[in-house]
């Protein structure tokens, strides 16, 4: 990716002469601050029981997924309200499925950065990941909670266009469809 040209004082002054005379229309205000920072992300809360920071408070790590929205289960930003129907209902080819059943937190976060990548570079475009539904206790399972945050992490959201909860069929609440973006030429 090129980087951006820098700029320095004279730039600035050149734009500021040549905007001298501009009027706003009417009804429209001037930002004259506009708010160029990035939200630092929130540091990782630390367990009280083992005074440790908590594994799966991931922040985004890079400036290209900050700009990206986030994506909710059923969302689908950039994507048409029929093929979003059609991945809610299960319609579309299941291409590939990842089954994390068993796996530990670490283990199960480099199966599913490993399986999104792979996916997407076969140019797969929906898949299914099975989290499982856990135990019934406290909203269920740390998995099928901490998959769709994943999802919306570097390196993943950039490959990753949308997710839902997948059919009774295919697994329900304890398992994902996933729909890849397609592989730019």
């Amino acid at each position: 990716m090129a980087k951006k040209p820098e700029r320095n004082a004279d730039d600035a002054e050149l734009l500021k002469q040549a905007f001298q005379d501009v009027t706003p229309l009417p009804g429209r205000t001037i930002n004259h601050a506009i708010n160029r920072t990035v939200p630092t992300p929130p540091t990782p809360k630390i367990s009280k029981q083992s005074g440790t920071r908590e594994r799966h408070a991931h922040p985004i790590s890079s400036r290209a997924d900050a700009q990206l929205p986030e994506i909710r289960h059923g969302d689908a930003p950039g994507l048409d309200k029929r093929s979003a129907q059609r991945l809610k209902r299960g319609q579309m080819e299941i291409e590939a499925r990842l089954d994390l059943h068993g796996l530990r937190q670490e283990e199960a976060h480099r199966a599913l950065t490993s399986f999104i990548a792979g996916a997407h570079s076969a140019g797969k475009r929906c898949v299914l990941v099975i989290t499982g539904k856990g135990q019934v206790s406290e909203g269920g399972g740390v998995l099928r909670t901490i998959v769709p945050r994943w999802l919306n992490q570097a390196p993943n959201r950039t490959r990753v266009l949308s997710f839902t909860h997948a059919t009774p069929t295919d697994g329900g609440t304890g398992a994902i469809y996933v729909l890849l973006k397609r592989q730019r030429p």
